[in-house]
């Protein structure tokens, strides 16, 4: 019976040691997430992601001749930016009302996005988002384009959120893909195959 104790109270001892440790590391790991100290003094925050980046592919197909155009945003700051630009409750990666979201990505999208082929703008449908991990995928497509030469992207997605964003763009003509890199004030790209 004294054995039993003795488990028991070692038992008792050692999850209250866990217990205290996790506590210690939760306290430990908050400050030194959420910014930096020096001697006591807070010199900056850090952010859950410090890069604020988003990606745009654009594929010719040549087959169903259009161009395919996806716009990779991460979740968090693209609903942030909806619901401060439209007013209202957004939640992307679990809608309740996916047409009411369907709706305010497409506004945005399409009123922060150009793409013209061969100096022609483009006009865009739109065909949905879906969440992916911690970014919002959204796809549009511009139809009637058998063929490009030249891809010019006039692009301020996320400018209106951030003045350090940076945006990557792929474009793909014929099996050739180029890329580019903007960053903010930038908005405009040209690709040329």
């Amino acid at each position: 019976m004294k054995v039993g104790v003795k488990v028991s109270q070692t038992f008792v001892t050692e999850k209250i040691i866990v217990s205290m440790a996790a506590s210690v590391f939760k306290w430990l790991i908050v400050p030194v997430a959420g910014m930096m100290f020096i001697s006591g003094k807070k010199i900056s925050a850090v952010p859950l992601h410090p890069f604020h980046v988003s990606v745009i592919e654009i594929n010719h197909n040549a087959a169903d001749k259009d161009l395919e155009i996806s716009c990779k945003i991460f979740t968090d700051d693209f609903e942030k930016l909806l619901a401060k630009n439209y007013k209202t409750k957004v939640d992307l990666a679990n809608p309740t009302n996916k047409s009411a979201m369907d709706s305010l990505v497409k506004k945005y999208i399409f009123s922060h996005l150009l793409i013209k082929a061969d100096n022609k703008p483009t006009t865009f449908q739109y065909v949905g988002f879906e969440s992916e991990n911690d970014a919002i995928n959204c796809y549009i497509e511009a139809d009637g384009i058998s063929s490009v030469k030249k891809v010019d992207v006039s692009t301020t997605l996320m400018y209106d959120m951030f003045d350090d964003q940076t945006i990557i763009i792929h474009t793909s003509v014929g099996g050739n893909r180029k890329s580019n890199k903007l960053e903010y004030p930038n908005k405009e790209s040209s690709f040329s195959f």
